[in-house]
């Protein structure tokens, strides 16, 4: 923690802090972004290869963050917390377009998300294991939430002190958002409820879990399903997925 302190407002904090990170719990690999609710996030720091980071970082930053679960729990409101992804992730999670275009390619073994209050957006650790490492631990979770306070006041001191992170790359989209995104994809086309019922399908739900989420009968959905493949001129959830990220990147 004495490096942490002592790296405040330096380019050896986030170094420094994720050090102290790690006697806490060992992780590998590290990622670590501004989230926005409106706006791509700001890229702060990665340890990432330069043969990956094309595919692991830009990736991220162009649209998958887009449908990250842990995205989506800051859109919820939760800016502060500890969580392993499979704890936050729907239950078809590995048919997600989250994890077909774009986590299945990471090779990460395991992530924990690490999330600490900055305004109104929010730094995002993601914390990896690789390879034969094993995953994260309920215990794990426990450890790092017993230290957020401390992680949470020295990044908050470390930004407070005038270090902004990266310089802007220029203009930012007006709105990146995931609904918006949607709704751009279905305007004039899908209903408000099949939008909601074609956004819980992209991050990776079941019909069951859809139906309990939009508080439908499973029923409901698979009609729901079969309208929107209809409207959108499709057949399968592969092309609705192809669909949507082509909307996205357009």
């Amino acid at each position: 923690m004495a490096r942490a302190i002592a790296a405040i407002n330096t380019a050896d904090f986030f170094p420094a802090i994720l050090d102290y990170m790690r006697s806490v719990v060992p992780f590998s690999g590290a990622f670590i972004t501004r989230l926005h609710r409106q706006r791509t996030p700001d890229h702060i720091y990665d340890n990432v290869r330069a043969e990956r980071h094309r595919d692991v970082v830009d990736q991220y930053l162009d649209t998958a963050y887009l449908l990250d679960p842990v995205y989506d729990i800051f859109l919820s409101g939760r800016n502060h917390g500890a969580m392993r992804l499979r704890d936050v992730a729907p239950d078809q999670f590995m048919r997600s377009t989250y994890y077909r275009r774009y986590y299945r390619n990471i090779a990460l073994r395991d992530e924990m998300a690490i999330l600490v209050p900055q305004g109104e957006a929010a730094i995002f650790f993601s914390l990896g294991r690789l390879g034969k490492e094993p995953r994260f631990s309920v215990r794990a979770v426990q450890a790092f939430r017993m230290e957020l306070d401390v992680i949470a006041a020295l990044t908050g001191k470390h930004f407070e002190r005038g270090h902004t992170g990266p310089v802007d790359a220029g203009p930012q989209p007006a709105d990146r958002t995931l609904t918006a995104a949607l709704d751009a994809f279905g305007e004039g086309i899908l209903t408000a409820r099949e939008r909601e019922v074609a956004t819980l399908i992209l991050k990776g739900h079941s019909s069951a879990s859809v139906s309990t989420v939009a508080g439908i009968t499973v029923g409901t959905v698979k009609i729901h399903r079969k309208n929107i493949y209809r409207k959108l001129s499709i057949s399968s959830q592969s092309e609705l997925l192809s669909n949507f990220l082509r909307s996205v990147l357009d």
